[in-house]
């Protein structure tokens, strides 16, 4: 018997539920990207802003329509469920597990495009929310709007359709939000959205700019891909309700929000969310000292034979790696907002590194290495060049990175891998030349030196230079 709003009621008494009536509470949010990590973050922010209490307005009507641009696995998983589906919060101890009730219903705009724009067109709506990875955002070498790409099925079409709908029938604007890993996320989306405007409605410019916001975040939860091995786990927690639909994740979680909304919002900061004037500090210590590291311990740990992030950071040597990208490499290119202690951050992300129960491959996040070194890696290394300091952290996680993209981990997952994958295997000894100087396809965040190479050319040779 699958999860549903008939079986909640069947539930064991340790799992906790939505305390508010879901069917009483309008959707005031579309969510584009309705993968397990918005599952986690933002749909699990929300559930907890409602179950707060549902008579404070400000908790109201805040249901979410999840969209798929093209895969119907997500509709076919939580549809069918109501919406409900579960988020295990793994630990060293047994499991804590909560079902979420803030997704209404999830579209898949390749097959119900119409119903899609309507849902963002729709009076209740007030924010449209975006978790499509880096690449979602169809972003060219230099930063601007690929045409080719946001032409097919992306969010622009869908969103412009619905402002239009909105301004003709005299409705106002809404909060774009874009929960991603890029730098000054709202800025970039801000932007790329104006230069699709001018392209497809230039009439549409002007009120978009008068009625809509594009805030900034930071957004910050370690979830793993689920496995057959969780769900099984989580239907005998369940009573033996199976959840085609549910999540894994670590207790920890962090949401910073620019205040720059065009209407009104669920109240998240009463759940812990940070509402801020500027996100910078935040997203770039994240984008650096996490996602780095992160990344780092991705493909020195494949490198290395190891499966799990776990395994990973218990490596001494890579542990090493990891402790020196976050601590003095990272951290020096950061101004810390008020209160934000960079040596305290470090160590709160080894130990969530270090959490045996999650099994984050590092597979999953060594997907789309293209779209995030730059931000994790290269304005890192490129700040340090500016002040006259090495990065040998970074340039062997960069060295890791160009043996994966030779295929020794198995298929390179990236949108620009069979570019990158020519590249490497016509210069074998000589890629960081290729890639990173010139016209190179990740040339221009870092410059790097003739001593940089040299160590890459090293490394990706196995021959070892003097020190």
């Amino acid at each position: 018997m699958r999860l549903s709003p008939e079986t909640l009621a069947n539930l064991p008494a340790a799992v906790a539920r939505p305390l508010y009536d879901r069917e009483a509470q309008a959707v005031g949010i579309v969510h584009f990207g309705i993968g397990a990590f918005h599952r986690a973050h933002q749909a699990w922010y929300t559930d907890a802003a409602m179950n707060l209490d549902s008579g404070n307005p400000g908790n109201r009507d805040w249901a979410i329509t999840g969209v798929s641009l093209r895969s119907p696995g997500v509709a076919r998983q939580m549809n069918p469920q109501g919406g409900l589906y579960t988020v295990a919060e793994q630990s060293g101890d047994a499991p804590a597990l909560r079902i979420v009730g803030s997704v209404r219903n999830v579209l898949v705009a390749s097959e119900e495009p119409e119903a899609v724009i309507a849902a963002v067109a729709a009076p209740t709506t007030h924010i449209v929310s975006l978790t499509v990875t880096e690449k979602g955002y169809c972003r060219t070498a230099s930063g601007d709007l690929d045409f080719e790409q946001a032409h097919s099925l992306s969010f622009y079409y869908f969103v412009t359709q619905a402002l239009l709908r909105r301004r003709n029938a005299g409705l106002p604007g809404v909060t774009l939000l874009p929960c991603d890993n890029l730098a000054d996320n709202g800025a970039k989306l801000h932007a790329l959205m104006g230069q699709y405007l001018a392209r497809h409605e230039p009439d549409l410019v002007a009120w978009f700019e008068a009625n809509c916001t594009c805030p900034s975040t930071m957004i910050d939860r370690i979830v793993p891909a689920t496995t057959d091995e969780d769900r099984a786990a989580i239907a005998q927690s369940l009573g033996g309700l199976t959840d085609e639909a549910c999540v894994v994740t670590e207790p920890f979680s962090q949401w910073v929000i620019e205040d720059k909304f065009a209407g009104p919002r669920p109240r998240w900061e009463d759940v812990g969310a940070q509402l801020v004037k500027d996100v910078a500090p935040y997203e770039t210590a994240k984008l650096r000292m996490l996602n780095g590291a992160h990344s780092l311990l991705a493909y020195c740990g494949l490198k290395a034979g190891h499966t799990f992030v776990h395994e990973a950071v218990a490596d001494p040597a890579l542990h090493h790696l990891a402790e020196t990208l976050m601590r003095h490499e990272a951290a020096p290119t950061i101004t810390p907002a008020p209160n934000q202690n960079l040596a305290a951050y470090a160590d709160a992300l080894i130990a969530r590194f270090a959490n045996p129960a999650l099994n984050h491959r590092l597979i999953q996040i060594a997907m789309d290495g293209s779209q995030k070194i730059p931000q994790r890696w290269l304005e890192t290394i490129s700040h340090n060049a500016a002040q006259g300091r090495k990065c040998p952290a970074i340039l062997q996680a960069i060295a890791a990175w160009l043996h994966h993209l030779t295929g020794a981990n198995g298929p390179v997952d990236d949108p620009l891998a069979e570019k990158l994958t020519a590249i490497v295997n016509r210069h074998p000894h000589d890629a960081a030349t290729a890639l990173f100087t010139g016209t190179g396809t990740l040339a221009g965040t870092w410059h790097p030196t003739p001593e940089d190479l040299k160590t890459l050319t090293a490394a990706c040779t196995g021959v070892q230079t003097a020190a």
